[in-house]
């Protein structure tokens, strides 16, 4: 089925868009829908309670203070970063402004619950929200699901037949179908991204959209190449971005040769975003929140490196890219899953480093064919990729894991723009092999903290 850009591209604040942005999302529903059936002024009282992954890993998250802003009615990607206040309001006052206007008796350390020792079936990211009127009475009872990049589903709807395919004039669920429309109407990945998306109800806000998610990028990297001081939570991890920044810099003075340099760059601006996304600011899923560092810095590595070779303007090709990513990423949320509580982090980085190789062969001025191989080598060469974070922080191994997945994208795509296209194995085939083995790890290393670097590198 395919996803819209818009569904690909969200905007919101980190650290993570399943723990953090997804659980918010939810919360944020509930207390609309009980304002939608006229039953908010009756609440006096909110309980919510955090199941599998969502409880083991959502204090590293901030998941609780997510649950916190979304009862408050706070949009994501409209939410001011004063609004973060509100947690220490909460704790001085023992009151919250339900949907944003009726207060009610609420404690984060009282009524959010966490229960390590439920999973729920549906899956990994579950949660429950409660409202009760005078006398504890139950007045609604709503499960959600954060299913992966900030999405998220009522129990409900998720035991609903899925949902037809927005109506799209080239629709594709596997690469296959993708290029067989590229090849019938001579049109690159891209081309057909924008069709599609034209076809939709928000077609007349594509471009501005695109600009929007580039500049929000560009902003998370310049904030972070600049931000000094220690990321939040018990890792006391020190920012390495502007460190980093400034010995680039030094270099240029001093004029100091080294043919690998390009690489240091990509890894400043992957750590920035990255380290940007841990600290709680703006960022941009891409696809999820813990992977947001790849894109932004296979983007910025075109801008200032590959461009030389282009043959589009730099506007130009910035749509490409992120056209061509949202198309790549529409096939693994049709075939497999971008949630790390579902198959590990290759869901994750993994997916950010198929989509940025891809971007990126596409705005090179690769062929469709070239596009896919790159995809493809990006995610096979990251098979198996586990999601262990250390104290559940999206830090270790999060965020040198971007800087990785950012380096290994650029070098997939250059080896499929020095090849023809054609591959041995194809995307669909890896996509399939990647869904079968995250549904294939052990719990514990699909985003739960109980094994892998979590339970070795320390004792949080």
């Amino acid at each position: 089925m395919y996803t819209s850009f818009f569904d690909v591209f969200s905007i919101g604040i980190g650290p993570s868009s399943s723990h953090t942005m997804g659980p918010m999302r939810a919360a944020a529903r509930f207390a609309r829908e009980l304002a939608e059936r006229g039953l908010l002024e009756q609440v006096e009282n909110v309980r919510v309670w955090l199941y599998g992954s969502l409880a083991l890993t959502g204090v590293g998250h901030g998941t609780p203070g997510a649950v916190v802003y979304g009862l408050l009615g706070l949009d994501a990607e409209k939410m001011e970063m004063s609004a973060t206040s509100a947690i220490a309001e909460l704790a001085t006052t023992g009151k919250l402004l339900l949907n944003g206007t009726h207060p009610i008796t609420f404690s984060a350390m009282r009524d959010i619950v966490l229960q390590k020792d439920v999973t729920l079936p549906e899956h990994a990211n579950g949660m429950r929200c409660c409202a009760y009127g005078a006398g504890e009475q139950e007045l609604a009872n709503e499960v959600y699901f954060s299913i992966g990049g900030g999405a998220i589903r009522r129990s409900d709807e998720m035991e609903q037949l899925p949902e037809l395919p927005p109506p799209v004039p080239y629709p594709f669920d596997s690469c296959a179908e993708l290029l067989l429309h590229c090849k019938r109407e001579n049109m690159t990945i891209a081309a057909v991204t924008r069709c599609n998306e034209m076809a939709l109800p928000t077609g007349m806000e594509l471009r501005m959209r695109i600009r929007k998610i580039y500049k929000t990028m560009d902003k998370a990297i310049e904030r972070g190449v600049k931000t000094m001081g220690v990321l939040p939570g018990g890792l006391k991890l020190p920012r390495r971005a502007p460190r980093i920044y400034r010995r680039l810099a030094e270099m240029f003075r001093d004029n100091t040769q080294d043919a690998l340099t390009i690489i240091d760059w990509i890894n400043l601006w992957a750590f920035a975003v990255s380290e940007e996304n841990a600290a709680g600011g703006r960022v941009v899923t891409a696809p999820t929140m813990g992977s947001a560092g790849v894109l932004p810095a296979v983007l910025r590595y075109y801008e200032r490196f590959g461009r030389k070779d282009a043959t589009v303007g730099r506007e130009h090709g910035i749509e490409i890219f992120l056209l061509t990513a949202s198309a790549i990423c529409s096939l693994y949320r049709a075939k497999a899953s971008i949630s790390g509580a579902e198959v590990g982090c290759q869901g994750e980085v993994g997916v950010a480093c198929s989509m940025a190789a891809a971007g990126l062969t596409a705005a090179m001025g690769g062929t469709n064919e070239q596009v896919a191989n790159a995809a493809e080598i990006a995610m096979e060469h990251n098979l198996g990729l586990t999601c262990d974070p250390v104290c559940g922080l999206v830090q270790v191994p999060c965020i040198e894991r971007n800087a990785i997945g950012a380096v290994k994208a650029v070098n997939a795509a250059r080896l499929a723009l020095r090849g023809d296209g054609t591959h041995f194995v194809s995307l669909d085939s890896v996509i399939a092999t990647m869904n079968e083995t995250g549904r294939a790890l052990s719990a514990g290393y699909r985003e739960t903290a109980l094994a892998g670097l979590a339970t070795n590198a320390l004792t949080c």
